[in-house]
């Protein structure tokens, strides 16, 4: 009788066991709160690559334009930059993701242990009930709900260590989950910075491609005198949309500090070498003449733009010979220009204070690598920055 009891018993809560190991695990990735935030930077980057990759598209059917090849590859190169930033990031969220999973590790471990005493007391307790056959039983048995009324005792036990061999199995589940994951970021990490470096050896390739077009364009004079004539082609469309911002400039929705007051006393758009003066300049090769409407500043200290004077942006796009380009409406007719830009970190329409942030240098369009091109305007008529900003 005693050995019946003791049968009945342990095939019972074996069949508990049973049941709740095929419950099985499911395990929702706990990732930290700023992964969101290298979500948008990814999203954007996003973005602005397949707008480059557009950009470039049309490039490729104007090849016969000077101005054009050099902006296909002053676009190429800010896509490849774009590129290894949205690499850098991913690189900088997965390992993240890591730092997470190793740190979440060794507590599920030691949780483990802990549960696996647990259930070890259980399995104890099964022992004293005696280890009987369980075929032999589950062909003997009517029914598992006979089983467990005839013995009301073992219910409750079942019920009481059913959370921790459910415990047990779910955190054993998660810490396996989390082991293959740390080898999965590991390998992700790999291939990023493999592709990070594979598009760094492709921007060494575009910039020998730029210095190979500016050199013939200075050493080679038709090319030279065909690239001049598309400059001068573009500065007459330039002169042409500042006619047109002029037609419809509307009253400042704040009132402005006269720019004309400030001769002489503008804070320069960025800290660096005067590239190029305004005015006209003569090649020294071919003796021919450029009319220079503005300066093109090589930057030092910082890659970041700044508005010399409270304004509203009127336009902000890319537009040839000129690369990115802004123009602020400083009110009085008077307006500022900002070439060969990088990166907008304003949008048309945006009211802007001075010395606010408003673009990244770049060098798209540019025949002198990353410079910035800077203009001041009355009405359609180019004014020497240099007069209008302060003497250093």
């Amino acid at each position: 009788m005693m050995d019946t009891k003791r049968f009945r018993a342990s095939a019972a809560i074996l069949g508990l066991i049973t049941c709740l190991l095929g419950l099985g695990f499911s395990l929702q990735e706990q990732v930290p709160k700023d992964i969101s935030e290298y979500e948008k930077r990814l999203e954007d980057i996003a973005s602005q690559i397949t707008t480059l990759k557009a950009r470039i598209k049309n490039e490729d059917r104007k090849k016969s334009s000077i101005l054009a090849r050099l902006d296909k590859i002053g676009l190429s190169k800010r896509l490849i930059r774009k590129e290894i930033s949205l690499y850098n990031i991913q690189m900088v969220k997965t390992n993240t993701e890591l730092a997470a999973l190793n740190k979440k590790i060794p507590s599920l471990k030691s949780k483990l242990e802990k549960e696996k005493d647990a259930v070890a007391q259980i399995m104890v307790t099964m022992y004293k009930y005696g280890r009987l056959n369980f075929l032999e039983f589950l062909l003997q048995a009517e029914d598992m709900g006979s089983i467990l009324s005839e013995n009301k005792h073992l219910i409750l036990l079942a019920q009481n260590q059913q959370n921790i061999i459910s415990d047990y199995v779910s955190t054993l589940n998660e810490l396996e989950l989390s082991e293959r994951q740390v080898e999965s970021k590991k390998a992700e990490v790999a291939q990023l910075l493999e592709m990070a470096q594979r598009k760094k050896r492709e921007m060494e390739t575009e910039e020998q491609r730029n210095k190979a077009l500016i050199r013939e364009i200075d050493q080679n004079k038709e090319t030279h005198l065909k690239a001049m004539a598309e400059l001068k082609d573009r500065a007459e469309q330039l002169q042409k949309l500042m006619k047109k911002i002029l037609s419809n400039q509307l009253p400042p929705s704040v009132t402005l500090t006269p720019l004309y007051d400030k001769k002489g006393k503008l804070p320069w758009p960025i800290s660096g070498r005067i590239m190029t003066y305004f005015g006209l300049k003569r090649h020294p090769r071919f003796n021919t003449t450029t009319k220079n409407n503005g300066i093109e500043i090589s930057p030092q200290k910082t890659l970041v733009v700044k508005s010399v004077h409270p304004g509203t942006v009127v336009y902000n796009d890319h537009f040839r010979g000129y690369g990115n380009l802004i123009i602020i409406d400083h009110g009085m007719s008077y307006y500022s220009l900002y070439g060969h830009c990088a990166d907008f970190l304003v949008n048309k329409g945006d009211p802007v204070k001075g010395e606010q942030p408003i673009a990244m240098v770049g060098d798209i369009g540019s025949l002198k690598g990353a410079t910035l091109y800077f203009e001041i305007r009355f009405k359609t008529k180019p004014l020497n920055p240099l007069q209008w900003l302060k003497r250093r």
